[in-house]
C-alpha cells in the first residue's frame, strides 16, 4: 500500500484525537510495532499560520515519528493552502484535510463536516492544496451531513479528480456525532465509488478482530484507530499479526503493561518536561490501568502525581496493593481477571462510563 510516493508496513494507521495522540502517544505506539502511519491531532490552519506556540505542540514531531501527516482544518482556501507549505517545510510526510470533525468550532467556521455540504468550493479548497506541496494530500470526512445528506459518495469522486492521494472515512454522519454503530456498507460504497485511490475506514476498530472484520467486510486499504489505541495500546501490533498470520497474538502481561506505560509516562515528561507532562499523564495512566484488573488504588493515587518520584511511588505501592488479588505465581485470581475487550466500547443513552475519553454529545444543536 502506498501514499503518494510513501510505501507503507502496515495497512493500520493512528486516527487524531484531540488532546491524547500527541508525541509522545505516538512514538509509543510506534515502538510497539504494527503501526504503519500516525497523524497528529487537528490544528486551525490560521493558527498554524501565525506560529501560535499550542498549534506549534500540536504538530510537534520527531526523526522516529515517521511517516507522519499534519491534519489542518479550517475553510479559508488561501489559509489552508499557506498551511499545508509550512506543514511540509516542518518534515510532513503528508497533509490531511479534516471533513468530518462534527464538533461546533471547527463547523462553525466552514470547517470539518462542514465541507461535505459545499462539493465545488471544497474541491477548490483542497485542489489549491495539492498544487503548492509536493507532499500528498489526503482527506478525512464522514459519510455526510445527516441521513438526508449522505455526500460521501460524490465528495470522494471529486476529491479524486483533483488529485487528494487517500480518502479517510468514518462511518458515521455528522448528526450521529460518536452514537450508535458504524457503517460498513457506507464504508464499502465509497470503496467502489473511487477509481484508484487507497480508502481507509474508520469507527468502533478496538479489537483486532474488529478491524479485519471492517476491511473483510468493506474492502478497504486499510483501518485507521482512535480511541481504541486507548483502550488497548497494543492493538496495532496484534491487528497487524492477525492480519499477515490469520492467529492472534495473546494479551500483553501486567509487566509487559507497566513497562509501556512508564516508557509512555517518560516520553511525556522528556518532552513536555516534570510538572506539565505529570499533569497530562494523569488522564492518561487510567486508560492503562483498565486492563490491570482490580486499580481502584492505582486510580486513586495516580490522579495526584506532580513528580516523577510520585509516579513510581503509586506503581510500587499499587504493585503490592494487587498482590491480594493474585495467586503464589502473581497471577490475577480467575474472578479478578479483566472482562474481554468487546468490538465495541460506545456507551448506551444516559449511560455514563467512568474515564471515558470525551465525544462530542448529541443532538446537533448542542455541538
Amino acid at each position: 500500500m502506498r501514499i503518494g510516493s510513501c510505501e507503507l508496513n502496515s495497512p493500520l494507521f493512528l486516527s487524531p484525537l484531540a488532546g491524547y495522540t500527541n508525541l509522545p502517544m505516538r512514538l509509543t505506539l510506534r515502538e510497539l510495532g504494527g503501526l504503519g502511519w500516525a497523524t497528529t491531532d487537528l490544528v486551525n490552519a490560521r493558527s498554524l499560520i501565525e506560529r501560535n506556540p499550542k498549534a506549534l505542540q500540536l504538530v510537534q514531531s520527531s526523526p522516529a515519528d515517521r511517516p507522519m501527516a499534519i491534519q489542518l482544518f479550517g475553510s479559508v482556501p488561501e489559509e489552508m493552502r499557506d498551511a499545508a507549505k509550512i506543514c511540509e517545510q516542518l518534515g510532513a510526510t503528508s497533509v490531511d484535510i479534516n471533513m468530518g470533525c462534527p464538533v461546533k468550532k471547527v463547523v462553525g467556521i466552514g470547517g470539518g463536516a462542514a465541507m461535505m455540504t459545499e462539493l465545488k468550493k471544497t474541491a477548490a479548497l483542497a485542489r489549491g492544496m495539492i498544487e503548492a506541496v509536493k507532499i500528498p494530500v489526503t482527506a478525512k470526512m464522514r459519510l455526510g451531513w445527516d441521513d438526508e445528506n449522505l455526500t460521501v459518495l460524490d465528495l470522494a469522486r471529486v476529491l479524486e479528480d483533483t488529485g487528494i492521494a487517500t480518502i479517510f472515512v468514518h462511518g458515521r454522519t455528522r448528526a450521529q456525532g460518536f452514537s450508535g454503530t458504524v457503517n460498513l456498507a457506507g464504508i464499502r460504497a465509497v470503496v467502489q465509488a473511487v477509481k484508484t485511490i487507497p480508502v481507509i475506514g474508520n469507527g468502533d476498530v478496538t479489537t483486532p478482530e474488529s478491524a479485519k472484520k471492517m476491511i473483510d467486510e468493506t474492502g478497504c486499504a486499510g483501518v485507521s484507530v482512535g480511541r481504541g489505541a486507548f483502550y488497548d495500546p497494543w492493538i496495532f501490533k496484534r491487528t497487524d499479526e492477525l492480519l499477515r498470520t490469520g492467529k492472534l497474538p495473546p494479551e500483553p502481561t501486567f509487566a509487559e503493561r507497566l513497562r509501556v506505560m512508564r516508557r509512555h509516562f517518560d516520553l511525556t515528561i522528556e518532552i513536555f518536561g516534570e510538572e506539565h507532562g505529570c499533569r497530562m499523564f494523569r488522564k492518561i495512566a487510567p486508560w492503562y490501568a483498565k486492563r490491570f484488573g482490580p486499580a481502584i488504588e492505582f486510580k486513586r493515587l495516580i490522579v495526584k502525581i506532580t513528580k516523577r518520584a510520585e509516579f513510581e511511588s503509586t506503581i510500587t505501592t499499587y504493585v503490592e496493593w494487587r498482590k491480594q488479588f493474585c495467586d503464589e505465581r502473581g497471577e490475577l485470581l480467575p474472578r479478578f481477571e479483566p472482562a474481554p475487550m468487546v468490538a465495541s466500547f460506545m456507551r448506551a443513552p444516559g449511560e455514563a462510563e467512568p474515564n471515558a475519553i470525551a465525544v462530542p454529545k448529541g443532538p446537533v444543536e448542542r455541538w
